[in-house]
């Protein structure tokens, strides 16, 4: 009864904390940015704190309510993910359990800083259904980005084999381990693992902030390939393409070099 009562939510009754989100959602922030920085900014103001899932409530309820036409419009795109509707958290989740799976609670800790190279969050970026997929791979301390096409079906054969050429790829420093949720077509992840020595961690489900380099990726992919797109015809050489736009991109969390850039420079360290 008490969830069924109407309360106003945080950001309806405190007009400077309204006002503080606005002006970071206006600057390009995400609800999850947001309200982590409220937490550093405000350490010893509880009323200066929210999460990202109130933000994202309270930019339905207090600002979109009111909104009409290209206004409704305009406050949609302040939001990462442009919808003017909060899809529920809660769902069924009927995708069956993988056998034989370590979860991410049982990665080393070296894998959390970022300080060593090596350690990959991996996914896949689907296309319309039945126009096939993009494994997308993001190594976690550089943020560089290896993409490759699976034009026809992603069953767990086909991204176990291609994932295995990706990865054979690199210098033997750069193989520790992958991070990957609990998507079916990685029911092969121990095949996956012998053929590359890379140990495969699973995330919780439900929880794609346990490989949020990746999703940030996905993000920026979805750029190029919006939702829905046709990859039946995609290459290694598109995918090679779109891969090296955003590996020399300067990124503010590498002190504004470029994914390349730290790759590289990690394996000169090692190098010498």
């Amino acid at each position: 009864m008490r969830a069924r009562r109407p309360r106003p939510g945080k950001l309806a009754t405190h007009d400077a904390l309204r006002l503080l989100v606005a002006v970071l959602l206006g600057a390009g922030w995400s609800p999850r940015q947001i309200s982590v920085m409220l937490k550093r900014m405000f350490a010893d103001d509880e009323g200066m704190r929210v999460s990202h899932e109130t933000i994202y409530l309270g930019v339905y309820e207090s600002l979109f309510v009111q909104g009409r036409g290209e206004l409704r419009k305009t406050l949609s795109r302040l939001l990462h993910t442009g919808r003017t509707r909060r899809k529920p958290l809660g769902r069924n989740d009927n995708r069956g359990t993988i056998p034989d799976m370590v979860n991410i609670s049982d990665r080393p800790a070296e894998v959390e800083d970022r300080a060593v190279f090596g350690h990959w969050e991996g996914d896949l970026l689907l296309g319309a259904p039945g126009k096939g997929a993009v494994i997308t791979l993001v190594e976690r301390a550089s943020r560089f980005v290896l993409l490759a096409p699976l034009p026809g079906q992603h069953t767990a054969e086909i991204v176990s084999a291609e994932l295995a050429r990706m990865i054979t790829t690199l210098p033997e420093t750069l193989r520790r381990s992958l991070t990957w949720d609990q998507g079916k077509e990685m029911a092969r992840h121990a095949e996956f693992t012998v053929a590359t020595g890379l140990p495969v961690y699973f995330c919780d489900p439900h929880s794609p902030w346990q490989r949020g380099s990746n999703e940030n990726t996905n993000g920026l992919l979805r750029r190029f390939w919006p939702k829905g797109s046709d990859f039946r015809d995609l290459t290694h050489a598109d995918c090679a393409r779109i891969a090296w736009l955003l590996n020399t991109r300067p990124r503010q969390t590498l002190g504004w070099d470029n994914p390349a850039q730290a790759l590289n420079n990690a394996l000169v360290a090692t190098a010498t």
